[in-house]
């Protein structure tokens, strides 16, 4: 009898000393080690990618933002405000059933198929706000010229970029509604559009918010 209690306390005491020293390793070295490499090597990346315009937190390159006017009295969604680069159609900016005291970020892919009668008249709903809302005097957008990124949304909906052939539709309008000349701000457009990873992952890319910003700074310049 007591040898079985000594082998028992024996057991317990190394059940013990295991989950000790797993709960430092894992529970405290492992995360501070992580988060020392992180904040060494990947300041940017580890403090959520901000980007910044007169020294203030504004966004993130990682999440897309909406460019639309105040909301008005009998209106279900805002209108966007043309005066800036659109970004790709979302329904992630909404407010959260549970805390509606603020608008949360809430990210999802429609779910609906290729074939979807419902996805289809979206896109050519927005197929043909996307022309009408780029077409100004002297620019004609035709049906052909829109990319598919200005009409579907991304798998989260909250995608940061548009492709350079969206980014250059919106130039003349852009151009018109700021009083710039189109020369300068398409300048912008390939100044901010960024090429594939290491030259071969992805597809080139123009990130909507810095491009906002360059075209505020060029307002103000």
């Amino acid at each position: 009898m007591n040898t079985s209690v000594a082998k028992t306390a024996r057991l317990l005491g190394a059940g013990l000393r295991a989950l000790l020293v797993l709960t430092l390793v894992c529970g405290v070295i492992y995360p501070l080690a992580v988060m020392g490499i992180g904040q060494g090597l990947f300041n940017h990346q580890a403090n959520g990618s901000e980007i910044t315009s007169n020294g203030k937190v504004v966004g993130s390159e990682l999440i897309g933002q909406r460019y639309d006017l105040p909301l008005k009295k009998g209106e279900e969604t805002p209108a966007p405000d043309l005066k800036w680069f659109q970004p790709r159609p979302s329904n992630g900016l909404g407010t959260n059933t549970v805390n509606t005291q603020y608008k949360l970020i809430l990210s999802g892919a429609t779910n609906r198929a290729g074939d979807n009668e419902e996805l289809i008249q979206w896109v050519k709903d927005a197929k043909a706000a996307v022309i009408e809302d780029n077409s100004v005097d002297g620019y004609q957008v035709k049906p052909s010229d829109v990319p598919p990124d200005a009409v579907t949304s991304s798998g989260s909906g909250l995608d940061p970029a548009i492709s350079p052939e969206y980014a250059d539709i919106q130039v003349h309008r852009v151009a018109e509604l700021n009083n710039l000349d189109v020369a300068q701000v398409q300048k912008l457009v390939n100044d901010h559009t960024d090429g594939r990873i290491l030259g071969f992952i992805g597809e080139p890319r123009v990130n909507v918010l810095e491009l906002n910003i360059a075209l505020k700074a060029l307002e103000k310049g």
